[in-house]
């Protein structure tokens, strides 16, 4: 028991770490080497697509999607996906994508003269499966050797912490002070009745 125990509390910890670690924002550094647009026909994946613009059909099965194309100063390429989130989840409200768009094309640059910028997004890269990590902000930072604090995420993680800790205070009182002393109530009268049933049947063990 002791096993399937941790088990389960390594798969929920797992778990929670990954929905945070997708959700929450996170930012890079990188030049923007090319945007456009890609008809998309969201299938097993399609839990990492977000939703059609705010004010458009949500119903289609396919829609065209922006992409943004980067490069980080390692030399290593990464692709955006700019999706509006609106009142779904992730809850970043997010519904300026035509403009983020047009900023990103806008700040496009080359290797020989860079325009480093700061991405700001959620989500995961995978090429194979097809997920993009949705880019939520673009601000020019002076250098690819600026240093982003994550101020959102260190609050959010901060606050979550001390609602898990409010929690499990409340629930160890409450363990304590009503389910403990009721289970030793039932332990006194199995033992009350074993001993009942010793005298009764002249046992002596």
């Amino acid at each position: 028991m002791t096993y399937v125990k941790w088990f389960f509390i390594i798969a929920f910890w797992t778990l929670v770490a990954s929905v945070l670690h997708y959700t929450l924002p996170q930012t890079d550094i990188a030049r923007i080497t090319d945007t456009y647009e890609k008809r998309i026909d969201p299938g097993e994946n399609r839990w990492f697509w977000a939703q059609a613009d705010v004010g458009t059909d949500g119903t289609l099965a396919n829609r065209d999607v922006f992409f943004i194309q980067t490069r980080q100063a390692d030399g290593d390429v990464m692709v955006y996906r700019n999706e509006d989130t609106g009142w779904g989840w992730p809850p970043y409200f997010k519904f300026d994508t035509s403009n983020l768009q047009a900023e990103a094309a806008d700040l496009r640059s080359t290797a020989d003269n860079p325009q480093w910028l700061a991405i700001k997004h959620y989500g995961w890269r995978n090429e194979f499966i097809s997920i993009f990590p949705n880019a939520v902000s673009i601000r020019p930072v002076d250098g690819p050797d600026v240093r982003v604090i994550p101020w959102v995420s260190i609050v959010i993680l901060i606050a979550l912490f001390a609602v898990w800790w409010a929690i499990r205070v409340r629930w160890n009182r409450f363990w304590e002070a009503r389910v403990d002393p009721a289970l030793e109530g039932m332990g006194d009268k199995l033992d009350d009745g074993r001993h009942g049933l010793k005298k009764m049947f002249g046992s002596k063990g």
